[in-house]
């Protein structure tokens, strides 16, 4: 299996950046899919996930703010980060379970994770 994210970057308060993460070696349209991040010295924080059927969840932290999405046709799975805020600043990770328990806090532990791409946000 193979998470690839692209997108990171750097960015002022109040801006918009947006992630994708390309997946191969698996049946990537049955699997729940997610988004979580680790800032330095902070625990993991599960972020936003997505089942196959296109149900979301999100942290506290980021509804409202943040959208999910996947495309199946390509593999794909997006991150829409909008308002961002210097607290927002990680890096962000793709991930991939086969479990029924696809909640943005559950997948902060995936089966499955890419590299990530780190996302920085200044005030």
């Amino acid at each position: 299996v193979q998470l690839v994210e692209s997108g990171g970057g750097s960015v002022q308060a109040g801006g918009s950046l947006r992630l994708s993460c390309t997946a191969s070696g698996y049946t990537y349209t049955s699997y729940c899919m997610a988004w979580f991040r680790r800032a330095p010295g902070k625990e993991r924080e599960g972020v936003a996930s997505i089942e196959s059927d296109g149900r979301t969840t999100y942290a506290d932290s980021v509804k409202g703010r943040f959208t999910v999405s996947r495309d199946n046709a390509k593999n794909t799975l997006y991150l829409q980060m909008n308002s961002l805020k210097v607290e927002d600043t990680a890096k962000y990770y793709c991930a991939a379970d086969p479990s029924y328990d696809c909640t943005a806090r559950r997948m902060a532990t995936p089966f499955w994770k890419g590299q990530g791409t780190q996302v920085t946000v200044s005030s």
